[in-house]
């Protein structure tokens, strides 16, 4: 129940190839990656699931593993990895990276999360920390004995960060005193370290209102040692995640409690977003993985277990056939299998935009960072629905057993489900797709997306196996192009609420064509190497992702159509219908 790291590799050294990788190195860094998950995070993903987080004697106790899996994991330097040595860390690609993660994600997400939350608050800090905030933070948190988290919701704002009421005033020695609720807070209590480092957004006094008002501040729970004023309320138990606390907690309500401003006055929210967004690519990848994980599962119960006997055959003593030898069930994989191993490949593909835009030159810097922000709504949301629908497929497949404890499928089901909320609800990631990020730099964003992906589908177009493909991908990228116009050009006419209440389809679809345009690069990798392949087992392999990309393209890029003649009528049925009518 795990990644396979022969699909890592596909995707790295095959499909992506980021010019920095030394294959080597990286397939050594993969190995470890593998046998550490094995070992420390997917023995106690069922206990961690069992034995939620709860409060003893006014502290939050956890299963003892997951601390020894978290230790672990920063002894062996993945926590820090993806850091540059001037910081403390390995300086690896932030593709490896990720890579890795997937595989710890894929085995536990729950007990991972917390090095994924350390490692964004540490990256936060890196960029607009001063020098005497690195030198403080920095060591502590990626050696694994501080950890992180993000302080943005409130009891009565939520999503709302407009109404964001905690309050930062300033002291006479230059820090603030901050006092207020915080909720939804993963990570928020544990005695997994020695200090916990919370980066809370707060409003100072006759600050502006709404978001323009907003600052970032360091609040560790112990400041040199001492108490500093932060305080657990109360925990919430989700579904799914349950070995990750979740938390609400009061800062300077007891006790006084100081914090360091990050970054520029009233630019806390332009800052926190870096860590936000990172996390947003943080959700992709965890649904990636645990859609994987589910489906390898079903997979290898498919092969395993006998029912039924082949349609044609009518006799009722006849040996029963392996469920995978049914058409139905390997419908259901197939699609798994197309959902999980995409959404993944994009989630790499965006690390890649990451480094590009630490390393590359000028021209690619932009270019990458204009893709990045154009796809992060999408690489959070489109995997973090569709790994979810391929973990219920796996539950299907397994049967009546899929939904008991016996087997992990409801587990992972619970886990994923989460993740169309977390970090931003899925309607959101369609406004800010629709309503901000095709509109970036007078489109220019969405040019660069559309260049490439013609780009892909230039370099198919002389294979005469992938012409259905480029066909349909054309027609659908052209599709979307309009209907992006259409939906924009309404928007700015001062119709922007009928445009947008057909945002969340938008997503989808373009999530779908997103997608479709990774298997048509995936594919073409394939269809080469599979020429060249010298055993059975790597031409069944190139010949798996060819099936996939056929499947992915007739049952899931096809629905696109009725989507987007959906989006070019501008439905107006949900601004139309009273609350009386529901």
């Amino acid at each position: 129940m795990t990644i396979p790291l022969r699909e890592l590799e596909f995707d790295l050294f095959e499909v992506l190839r980021p010019r920095a990788l030394e294959v080597a190195t990286v397939r050594e860094v993969l190995v470890a990656a593998a046998e550490l998950a094995r070992r420390e995070f997917a023995p106690h993903a069922a206990e961690a699931d069992a034995d939620e987080p709860r409060i003893v004697q006014g502290k939050v106790v956890l299963p003892a593993a997951t601390g020894r899996a978290l230790a672990a994991h920063a002894e062996a330097g993945f926590l820090s990895m993806g850091f540059a040595p001037e910081h403390g860390g390995l300086g690896m690609p932030f593709v490896v990276s990720q890579a890795c993660s997937a595989l710890f994600a894929a085995a536990h997400v729950g007990s991972f999360s917390y090095a994924l939350l350390t490692q964004g608050a540490a990256n936060v800090i890196v960029h607009f920390g001063t020098d005497a905030q690195r030198a403080h933070y920095l060591p502590p948190m990626l050696a694994g004995r501080w950890f992180g988290t993000m302080c943005l919701s409130e009891p009565q704002a939520g999503s709302s960060l407009a109404d964001v009421r905690t309050l930062a005033e300033p002291h006479a020695d230059g820090t603030y005193r901050i006092r207020g609720q915080k909720m939804w807070i993963s990570g928020g209590e544990h005695e997994l370290g020695d200090n916990i480092v919370h980066l809370v957004l707060a409003r100072t006094p006759q600050a502006p209102p709404g978001v323009k008002g907003l600052s970032l501040f360091i609040v560790p729970r112990r400041r040199d040692g001492r108490d500093n004023g932060v305080r657990l309320l109360g925990l919430n138990h989700k579904m799914g995640w349950r070995g990750h606390v979740n938390t609400a907690i009061s800062f300077g309500e007891e006790v006084e409690c100081a914090g360091e401003l990050v970054g520029e006055l009233h630019r806390g929210l332009a800052h926190m977003f870096l860590l936000m967004n990172e996390a947003r690519v943080g959700i992709g990848l965890a649904a990636s993985a645990l859609g994987f994980a589910g489906y390898r599962y079903a997979l290898n119960y498919a092969r395993e277990r006998h029912q039924g006997r082949a349609l044609e055959t009518r006799d009722p003593l006849a040996p029963q056939v392996p469920i995978i030898r049914h058409a139905d069930v390997r419908r259901m994989l197939l699609s798994q299998k197309a959902w999980v191993e995409g959404a993944l490949d994009l989630v790499l593909y965006c690390a890649t935009l990451v480094d590009t835009q630490a390393a590359g030159d000028e021209a690619a810097q932009r270019n990458a960072q204009a893709l990045l922000e154009l796809l992060t709504p999408v690489v959070k949301s489109w995997p973090s629905e569709w790994c979810l629908e391929a973990n219920k497929l796996a539950i299907q497949v397994a049967g009546g057993a899929g939904y008991t404890r016996d087997l992990p499928l409801e587990r992972l089901y619970r886990d994923n489900r989460l993740n169309p909320i977390h970090e931003g609800a899925y309607g959101i990631h369609g406004l800010d797709l629709l309503g901000r990020k095709v509109g970036l730099a007078g489109g220019g964003a969405y040019q660069a997306y559309a260049d490439a992906v013609l780009a892909a589908l230039d370099a198919a177009r002389p294979h005469e196996a992938l012409r259905e493909f480029v066909a349909a991908l054309g027609d659908a990228l052209g599709a979307l192009t309009q209907v992006t116009r259409h939906l924009t050009q309404t928007a700015a006419s001062g119709a922007a609420p009928l445009a947008l209440a057909n945002a969340t389809v938008y997503l989808d679809a373009f999530g779908t064509v997103t997608i479709a345009w990774r298997w048509l690069a995936r594919a073409q990798v394939a269809l080469e190497a599979q020429r060249t392949a010298t055993s059975a087992a790597e031409r069944d392999f190139y010949a798996g992702k060819l099936a996939a990309c056929r499947h992915f393209f007739r049952h899931d890029l096809s629905r696109t159509a009725a989507q987007f003649e959906l989006l070019a009528g501008l439905d107006d049925t949900a601004l139309t219908v009273t609350d009386e009518q529901f």
